[in-house]
């Protein structure tokens, strides 16, 4: 009667890191994962900076804290297993005026609650670690470091041992008391004990149409990079002090494991689930952004912020000056557009930006409805936490 015990709709580093969780925590259990495009990790996993964050920004007690501090190891170990690249390479977050030095000293505090061994630096200290960076403190935290996702998604595909169907969209979600039928919009139909949903930037929609109010919509924001055009410039990772109003982190500096610099990302509403540039309007998922009061409530509160990284959109200037602010010998001549990313951000109806993971459960289903950033760094143990609600649905 059923073609599988578990169906995983996604095929990003949380959903294959499920379905590797499941196959492992319950041998013989049947998995299957649907993922609408023709490989796996095409969008958040495959379209970030690829840092294994440390962990330290993050509420102590919290779900990213947790899993971050967890996961950053965990991602490290099955690298070095696998033969994936990567490397520890440790960070700076740098606070560049006064008024963020409280702000910094506030993350130190955070991150020693969190576990995380982290070293305060003076301006000379500063240059030991990135000889052409300016700042008025800084802290080094060693934990950090960077692989390749996309590479670690095909790996956990691999490993899972799931049956995946890529091209593999889902149009409809019929959930009964015996289990879950799921049809695809080239006619396939699969038949589940369990559902799991791990869709990433439309997860919202697969909760609606298995039947169940998420209580919040994804509001996606697009982040654009550049590239420095000299990587020689910056030795590693560098990060402004963060706005804890925001879950986002600010354009930092960030050496990738092929060598180069990537500089970013800003945060600017992205007119389409996947709108990766301002010509990509999706109007039915426009209008379904600005039908949600969330949304209207995040533009009256943050409008100022908005404006800022808008500007840093349309002005390759403005963006330029932004870096200065660490790196101050960049020119814009030296900095060359790379590909952007989207974030699915969840926000509820009264315009809170949801600030730690998302996992809530329904009948013969598991949702995860906020999974973005640091939840690459976290995929393991993240995958763990929904197949063992996933396995107690069975």
């Amino acid at each position: 009667m059923f073609d599988c015990d578990v169906l995983v709709i996604g095929g990003g580093i949380v959903g294959l890191s499920t379905a590797f969780a499941l196959t492992r925590a319950a041998p013989g259990t049947r998995v299957t994962v649907l993922e609408k495009e023709h490989a796996p990790a095409r969008h958040q996993t495959g379209r970030n900076s690829g840092v294994i964050h440390s962990g330290i920004y993050y509420r102590p007690g919290s779900l990213k804290a947790r899993f971050a501090v967890e996961g950053a190891a965990e991602m490290v170990k099955f690298c070095a297993e696998w033969g994936i690249p990567h490397e520890v390479t440790g960070k700076l977050v740098v606070a560049t005026s006064r008024d963020e030095l409280p702000r910094l000293h506030a993350l130190v505090q955070r991150g020693r609650e969190n576990g995380i061994p982290v070293r305060e630096l003076g301006p000379a200290q500063i240059s030991e670690y990135e000889p052409r960076v300016r700042g008025l403190a800084a802290i080094h935290v060693g934990t950090t470091g960077i692989c390749d996702y996309t590479a670690v998604a095909k790996q956990l595909a691999d490993a899972s041992g799931a049956r995946i169907h890529y091209g593999a969209e889902v149009t409809v979600i019929d959930r009964r008391p015996w289990g879950v039928a799921v049809r695809t919009a080239d006619g396939r139909v699969v038949r589940a004990r369990v559902l799991v949903n791990c869709a990433g930037l439309h997860c919202d929609r697969i909760a609606r149409l298995a039947g169940d109010d998420p209580g919040m919509r994804i509001v996606p924001f697009r982040g654009e990079y550049y590239e420095l055009a000299d990587p020689s410039l910056v030795r590693g990772l560098v990060y402004p002090v963060p706005d804890p109003a925001f879950p986002f982190l600010g354009v930092h500096l960030t050496r990738g494991i092929d060598g180069g610099v990537h500089i970013g990302p800003n945060a600017v509403p992205a007119l389409a689930r996947e709108g990766y540039g301002w010509s990509v309007v999706r109007p039915r998922e426009l209008g379904a952004t600005l039908a949600w009061p969330g949304s209207w409530a995040i533009a009256r509160a943050h409008w100022r912020y908005g404006a800022g990284e808008l500007r840093r959109s349309v002005s390759k200037r403005a963006f330029t000056e932004a870096v200065r602010r660490l790196l101050p010998v960049v020119e814009e001549s030296d900095l060359r557009r790379a590909a952007p990313g989207v974030r699915a951000q969840a926000v509820l109806r009264d315009g809170t930006l949801v600030d730690d993971f998302l996992i809530r459960e329904a009948a013969r289903t598991v949702h995860v409805l906020n999974a973005p950033s640091p939840a690459a760094t976290a995929s393991l143990p993240i995958g763990r936490e929904v197949a063992r609600r996933a396995l107690e649905r069975l």
